[in-house]
């Protein structure tokens, strides 16, 4: 099949596609005598794999590890299992970032509907309370995911 229709099959687009094979995770597939693409069942299936890793959150970088696996003749399901383990915790620790910054910014409202007005020359009294004296800010820094 040519690259329109895997494409449309696939739910991506061309240039997706071929950034996937620019970057060694999709195969190169052979040619048609005309120079063409000439795809096989077995893209198709790969590009869904790649999809579907990716919605669970998977870098493309993990999906060719786990591609290679398989280009291998190896079973990967124990390198999936530790790249979800390792993902389970980033979320975790993300998730604990933003719920200290939730209770930041909770205790900045509840404080703030106590004070009076701003006096002149602020840019805004609530946000200036979340700063500790020397001017630092106090912003949570949460991991990326």
């Amino acid at each position: 099949m040519r690259i329109g229709e895997l494409a449309e099959l696939a739910g991506l687009s061309t240039k997706t596609i071929r950034y996937y094979e620019d970057i060694g995770i999709l195969p190169e597939p052979e040619r048609t005598p005309s120079g063409y693409r000439d795809y096989d069942d077995v893209a198709l299936e790969r590009l869904r794999f790649i999809k579907s890793a990716q919605a669970v959150g998977f870098s493309l970088g993990e999906i060719r590890e786990v591609l290679a696996f398989g280009d291998r003749g190896e079973a990967p399901c124990v390198h999936v299992t530790q790249l979800m383990e390792e993902r389970i915790r980033s979320l975790s620790e993300h998730i604990r970032g933003l719920q200290r910054m939730r209770s930041e910014l909770e205790g900045l409202v509840k404080k703030a509907k106590t004070l009076p007005g701003p006096d002149s020359g602020t840019f805004c009294h609530i946000i200036e309370l979340a700063r500790p004296p020397g001017g630092r800010n106090t912003k949570v820094a949460t991991p990326s995911p």
